[in-house]
């Protein structure tokens, strides 16, 4: 391919779609896959737009909160597979307007809009910028979701919210009815999924998580992670959209390796009573990479470690809500085992953030999210009891089948590709966390 710099964001090229790769400054980088593929990522947030010569698939990546919005404005394909293929060659400039199509002056333009004319879609996000990418948010009304919903808003995103309200609660996404390019719809994703118009992402959240809700929804905990993984993934490839799957550090199972690394295939048990979990999310993460790999769809994979925050449900049979409502109501404070086990418990603000940049980076391989500062299951107990001034002791009582003695994720891949880390630290998270559900505690009878 032959590259001619017209401006420093903005260049012709034009010709045979192999070549090697070429620099231009500025932070401007163009590349070209083994496949054809050719990707420009850009150290600034702008959005750009394109032709494209024929059937050459092409991608724009901008690693900044613009990232998908650009894709989708320049690609083509989506929607759009029977497109024109009058384009001599390809440009890449800095957009304007949403109805300018970038075309240069007596060229046509072999590239169609996604959206309907008159359709333009240029809602506006919390800061005034316009809503672009469109992201469906499956298991939306969840403790994680709901965040992930908000975060997203705030960023500029559309975003539909997905949730079948099996252990979703429609309160924590109420205050965001009447936001600017937010929707709910209540359906179980382990059916055809289908959403008309465009999407850019397409974020999986949608499981029990908690061990009292899988093991009382064990088919429901397999179906969503096999069936409903599949759907979405099926929906993803049908509107190249970007595909994240919410995985878990369960799929580490009761680890012999410690501190974990993403390249640990784990130790799990698929008969026992946890196993519905972690052999479902074993299974998604299975198949998101075959449909990376034979359908190439762009997919990202998060390996969530224990999280906590505001929204998580009183009564749901993790440690931190566990601890924080016996402490709170003045009761003892059930600590499984001898309270040696340990884990790493990471804020949720944290834990979003970090989804949100795996979403627009082009890390395809899992990566850990999550604090590594490990503590005790019993140290943890104590902090919370000091941290609500409660008078509560703390019991023992036998460790359930399969709980992991240890917990704690090795997240140099996070720091290295995505630039994160937790930055909440468990004094100032337990304290929001507390604030939260203080008032809600009469709720539980």
């Amino acid at each position: 391919m032959i590259c001619e710099r017209l401006s420093l964001l903005e260049l012709t090229c034009s010709g045979d779609s192999r070549f090697g790769g070429i620099g231009l400054p500025g932070g401007t980088v163009i590349k070209v896959g083994s496949r054809g593929r050719l990707s420009i990522s850009l150290e600034r947030d702008r959005y750009f737009q394109l032709k494209n010569e024929g059937d050459v698939p092409i991608e724009v990546t901008n690693y900044g909160k613009s990232t998908l919005a650009a894709r989708r404005r320049l690609d083509g394909r989506a929607g759009d597979p029977q497109r024109p293929r009058d384009c001599q060659q390809c440009v890449v400039a800095p957009l304007g307007d949403h109805d300018r199509r970038g075309v240069v002056p007596g060229e046509k333009c072999g590239i169609r809009s996604d959206r309907p004319e008159g359709n333009d879609q240029s809602l506006q996000g919390e800061e005034g910028q316009s809503l672009m990418a469109r992201a469906l948010v499956t298991g939306g009304a969840g403790f994680l979701g709901s965040h992930l919903c908000e975060a997203l808003l705030a960023r500029g995103y559309e975003v539909i919210a997905m949730d079948s309200l099996l252990t979703g609660d429609l309160r924590n996404i109420e205050h965001l009815y009447g936001r600017p390019g937010f929707t709910f719809v209540k359906y179980d994703v382990t059916n055809h999924v289908h959403l008309s118009g465009p999407l850019d992402a397409i974020l999986h959240f949608a499981s029990p998580a908690s061990p009292i809700d899988y093991l009382r929804l064990p088919i429901q905990t397999l179906k969503v992670g096999s069936l409903g993984t599949h759907k979405t993934l099926g929906l993803a490839k049908e509107k190249r959209a970007r595909f994240l799957l919410a995985s878990t550090s369960e799929v580490y199972g009761d680890p012999l390796e410690h501190p974990q690394r993403e390249e640990y295939w784990g130790n799990v048990n698929p008969i026992g009573p946890r196993g519905v979990y972690d052999e479902a999310k074993r299974f998604a993460e299975a198949m998101t990479m075959a449909y990376h790999r034979t359908h190439a769809v762009e997919t990202r994979i998060a390996r969530i470690f224990n999280t906590y925050g505001p929204r998580m449900r009183l009564r749901d049979g993790r440690a931190l809500p566990s601890f924080l409502t016996q402490a709170l109501r003045g009761e003892e404070v059930t600590v499984y085992g001898d309270g040696k086990q340990t884990r790493s418990f990471c804020y949720v603000s944290d834990l979003i953030e970090g989804i949100i940049r795996l979403l627009e980076s082009n890390q395809n391989d899992p990566v850990n999210l999550g604090n590594p500062t490990e503590m005790t299951i019993e140290e943890f107990a104590r902090e919370i009891v000091r941290a609500t001034g409660s008078k509560s002791k703390i019991v023992y009582k036998p460790l359930p089948t399969d709980d992991p003695k240890q917990r704690r994720p090795d997240i140099t891949r996070a720091r290295t590709l995505l630039g994160w880390e937790p930055k909440v630290g468990l004094v100032e998270g337990l304290g929001k966390t507390i604030e939260w559900f203080r008032p809600r505690i009469s709720d539980i009878r």
